[in-house]
Parts: C-alpha cells; structure tokens; sequence
C-alpha cells in the first residue's frame, strides 16, 4: 500500500463525493429514495468502468515515463485550478462554496418538477445520475493520474473507496449534506497535494532525480502551501486597499 498515494486519492475523492451527496439527498427527500438509489447506481456502475477501461490497460501499454511525465502535468494543472480557486475564496475574492445553499437550491428544483411517485422519477433519477457522474469524473481523474503516475493504481482505487463508503455512511447516517465538513478548506489541502504530486511525477518522467526519493513531494508540497499562504495575503492586502479607496472616493 502506497500511503501517500492512498492519502491523495482519499481526499481529493471525498470531496467530490460530498458534493454528489448533497444533489442524491435532495433527490431522495423529495423523489424517494428508489429515485436517487437508480440514478446514483447507474453513475457509480459507469465511474467504476472508466477507471478499469482508462486505468489498467495503460499500465502495460504506455511505457511508465511517458505516463509519469504526461499524467503528472495533467495533475499539476487540475491541482492548480483547485488552488487558484481556494486562493480567491479565502482572499474574498471569490464566494465560498456553501453546500446548506446548494442543497436547499436542489431540493426547490425537484419541487418544482413535481412530486415523486411509487415508481422511479425519471427527472430525479437524471439528476441523481448526472449529480454523481459529474463529480464522480473529476474522482476518476484523480484516481487515474494519482495511481499511474506512483505506479500505485491500487492504492488510489483503495483511497478512493474508503472515502466513498464514509461519505455515503455519513449521508445515510445524517441524511443531511455534509456541510460541517470544511470542503474549502479539503479543497485548498488537496491542490497542494495534486500539485505537489503533479510536479514530482512530471519531474520523475523527464528523468529529474529528486533528493530523497519520495521525500521531495512533503517539500514540495510545503513550496506550494507557502506560495498559496503568501498569494492569499496578497490578495487580502489588495482587496481591503480597495475597499479603502472606495471609501475614501464615496
């Protein structure tokens, strides 16, 4: 077991899951729970192919460089656009991300679409299955290039199905979305850790030798948290500056 690869996919998956949950809740409030049990079954059943059709055959078809150099890169762009999208959230300059808002939103759609009968909504069964598929996409991704490029496709599939399984417990359990979770937080952790990964891996396909083997993503990882913790200041710095001004012009 891969524990960093392990710790990567778990993360990165939850989140997502968390978000797939809010949109099946709101389905199965509203349209029964054999409405969003289809929709999400149907999802899950398609993510799970993808990953055994795109993951597997590339480990013995694509020479493991390659794979290391050009899913890396892939990962150090996804893991940046998640960064991007912390640092404004936590400068003010983008709204966070509120999953109680999200849900509430979600639960007035299917309202409106009409109440749910014995049998299963057609409406709430799409809604579940293109909830999950769309967050389950972005999972697949992370499992995908988080496993081939540590060579550790197992791990990540493992990470993967410990957060799905938590979340759903959580779900069921609550039968609420997951807003007490820090999501924005989650996300922030986890664009650190795929940019790291993506930077190391990239690094590893060019034939880049990193000091200390594996040691390298922790300071790597530290190099981008310190750089997001500085922008984030920045734009703090910036923002309150222009609130000043505008003030003072009023």
């Amino acid at each position: 077991m891969n524990w960093y690869v392990a710790g990567a996919s778990f993360l990165g998956t939850a989140v997502e899951f968390v978000e797939a949950l809010t949109i099946v809740l709101a389905v199965l409030l509203t349209k029964g729970w054999r409405t969003s049990l289809a929709g999400a079954s149907l999802a899950v059943v398609v993510l799970a192919a993808l990953v055994l059709i795109l993951g597997y055959p590339l480990v013995h078809i694509v020479q493991l460089g390659i794979v290391q150099f050009v899913v890396g890169l892939l990962m150090l762009l996804f893991g940046m656009r998640w960064l991007r999208k912390a640092i404004l959230r936590y400068s003010g300059h983008k709204a966070v991300h509120d999953e109680a808002k999200a849900f509430a939103r979600e639960l007035e759609r299917q309202r409106k679409s009409g109440a749910g009968g014995v049998g299963i909504d057609g409406f709430g069964a799409l809604t579940a299955f293109n909830g999950v598929l769309l967050e389950g996409l972005e999972s697949v991704f992370i499992v995908i290039t988080v496993g081939l490029s540590a060579g550790a496709l197992p791990s990540a599939v493992a990470g993967s199905l410990v957060a799905f399984v938590l979340v759903v417990l959580a779900g069921v359990a609550f039968k609420r979305p997951l807003q007490t979770v820090p999501e924005n937080t989650l996300k922030f952790v986890v664009g650190v850790m795929l940019s790291a990964f993506g930077t190391f891996w990239a690094g590893e396909g060019l034939g880049i030798a990193w000091w200390n083997q594996d040691l390298s993503i922790v300071i790597v990882m530290a190099f981008y948290l310190t750089a997001s913790l500085l922008f984030v200041s920045y734009l703090r710095a910036t923002r309150r500056s222009a609130v000043a001004d505008s003030v003072h012009s009023a």
